[in-house]
């Protein structure tokens, strides 16, 4: 189990117990060692101010009585954002129709990344529009994706905000 996973682990129960979603947990070192904690609100998506400060005071406190970082680090609890990564099966799900960014762990076709339209995702297999190409790819062979920040995502964003 990578160390992220682990912190994952430990935080996820407080987390969805606030009624929020774990969207992804990172763990940088360094001279600065940060964890960053991205979460939305489980019914309605939305993240704001007010909830980063509730979910980082829970974890926090869990954080410190668990003690799973053995130095001082940075804890930085945000919204996932309108470009937002694409982490679990269902945020590929969730936002098919939209433009994406896809890297793979090893070259599929001769490429290791792919920006097109999302088409979604069925048994394990994310299907991305690249220049009017269907492009088949293996969920677990998926190192990073992340929406692409356009017109579109914006204008449906907005409507989303307003109902």
């Amino acid at each position: 189990m990578q160390f992220a996973e682990r912190i994952e682990e430990l935080i996820t129960p407080t987390v969805e117990a606030l009624g929020f979603v774990l969207v992804r947990v990172v763990f940088t070192g360094g001279d600065n060692p940060s964890l960053q904690v991205m979460a939305e609100d489980a019914e309605t998506g939305d993240m704001v101010v007010e909830d980063c400060v509730k979910v980082s005071r829970a974890i926090s406190a869990v954080l410190d009585v668990e003690d799973p970082i053995d130095s001082n680090y940075n804890l930085e609890v945000s919204s996932p954002g309108i470009d937002r990564p694409l982490v679990r099966e269902q945020d590929f799900k969730r936002f098919a129709g939209f433009e994406a960014r896809i890297d793979t762990r090893a070259p599929v076709g001769g490429s290791k990344r792919f920006n097109g339209r999302l088409l979604g995702i069925k048994e394990g297999i994310v299907t991305i529009n690249v220049e009017g190409e269907d492009v088949e790819l293996a969920f677990p062979e998926i190192n990073k994706a992340k929406l692409l920040l356009t017109d579109e995502l914006i204008a449906a964003f907005e409507g989303q905000r307003k109902q």
